[in-house]
């Protein structure tokens, strides 16, 4: 059976799949769809971050430690290794699965309260408690939750000086940023300047960093976990709502076959669409039928995600399908949908466990339903998609 001829997909990103694994644009952008290709590109130690607001990070004055997801090198990979402790399977599931079933519960308090509930609400809090207990942020005044949707609204404007537009912006995100860090960051950086703790923000203040510092830091977290977990879990419940015989499977599976299922949707449906790298180096990567393809120096390369998560030479037939624990040639669970090499999401377990967490309690409720499927639109910041309205409930 052709590749085409099973389209699981929920999301039309209205983007060409397959075709040259790695091919130059006319605006000088390298994209690359092949599998092999993207993870040479990411595994490389000749590449570093590119998007992502990396371009105005780079205008920060030099005494200003950056965000860990803007550097790169030995300093990086060191930040890195000390900070792995937080996030290791068995870390995840000793120090954070009783938090994950104490929000999901509450959660569903609600919805049982209530009869119907937003998904995108529950869970956006379900993300929003677990990675405070990861940061350290366990002493925010209330009003979090509306503070990061300010945050990280769905429409973004463009700050600047030249209009009213802009300067509204401006004001927007100083506005914001101050919020988060007075009534979030501030009291969790008082009381671990009194007692250590055993989390990041604690770990900041152990490696000399001030409080806007730990503020860039948190902000930086608060996108990368809070704000796609958030999308997966909706995504995932959405896919499990409309297919009987998967929900069916996933409700009656114990949790690592049911890991596998998420697995094999995020691979299908990645939350963040693509991931852009700068060479230092001229970098060679594999290209069609064996041949190697070189990227200068100075050149920004774009991996798009859906397409390398689909590539059949990695993913075997159908691989716009869904079939969890399918045969792999060299690739892994869940394609490259939290990226790999040096920066590869340090968070992936704590989501995909999470997300099981939620999703395992919500459809094992009596008569639980979709009343009103998800509108979809993008972020452009992250290249990923958004899903609001989604309306659960209880018959």
């Amino acid at each position: 059976m052709s590749s085409e001829a099973t389209d699981a997909r929920k999301i039309d990103r209205g983007e060409e799949l397959g075709g040259c694994p790695v091919s130059r644009g006319a605006d000088g952008v390298w994209r690359i769809r092949g599998h092999a290709a993207a993870r040479a590109a990411l595994r490389s130690t000749d590449t570093v971050q590119a998007g992502l607001g990396v371009e105005t990070v780079e205008k920060m004055p030099a005494k200003i430690r950056r965000p860990v997801l803007y550097r790169d090198g030995p300093e990086h990979r060191e930040d890195r290794r000390q900070t792995a402790k937080y996030f290791t399977p068995r870390r995840v599931d000793e120090a954070y699965r009783g938090i994950m079933e104490q929000v999901a519960d509450e959660q569903l308090d609600t919805l049982r309260h209530r009869g119907h509930a937003q998904l995108s609400e529950l869970s956006f809090n379900l993300a929003i408690k677990v990675a405070c207990e990861v940061i350290g942020l366990t002493e925010s005044r209330p009003g979090l939750a509306q503070r990061l949707e300010r945050f990280f609204p769905e429409e973004f404007g463009e700050p600047g000086f030249t209009s009213l537009n802009g300067l509204y912006w401006v004001w927007r995100q100083a506005t914001n940023w101050s919020s988060i860090y007075l009534n979030d960051v501030r009291p969790a950086v008082r009381a671990r300047r009194k007692q250590r703790r055993d989390d990041l923000i604690s770990h900041l203040l152990d490696q000399g960093c001030t409080s806007a510092e730990i503020l860039g830091e948190c902000i930086t977290v608060a996108a990368a976990g809070m704000v796609t977990t958030r999308e997966f879990v909706n995504l995932a419940a959405w896919h499990l709502f409309t297919d009987d015989a998967l929900r069916e499977r996933y409700c009656a599976a114990e949790e690592p076959e049911r890991i596998a299922i998420l697995h094999e949707l995020l691979r299908l449906e990645p939350v963040v669409g693509h991931l852009k790298r700068r060479a230092t180096a001229s970098i060679e990567l594999p290209g069609e039928d064996g041949e190697t393809v070189t990227v200068p120096a100075g050149e920004v390369i774009d991996i798009q995600v859906t397409a390398t998560n689909t590539d059949p030479s990695a993913f075997g037939d159908e691989p716009l399908a869904v079939c969890p624990g399918r045969p792999l040639t060299d690739a892994t669970p869940p394609g490259l949908s939290f990226g790999d090499g040096p920066h590869k999401c340090p968070g992936s377990n704590i989501a995909i466990l999470e997300t099981d967490v939620f999703l395992s309690k919500l459809f094992a409720l009596p008569g639980v339903s979709m009343r009103t499927p998800p509108r979809v639109s993008f972020n452009d910041a992250i290249s990923g998609y958004e899903l609001r309205g989604m309306v659960v409930e209880l018959q």
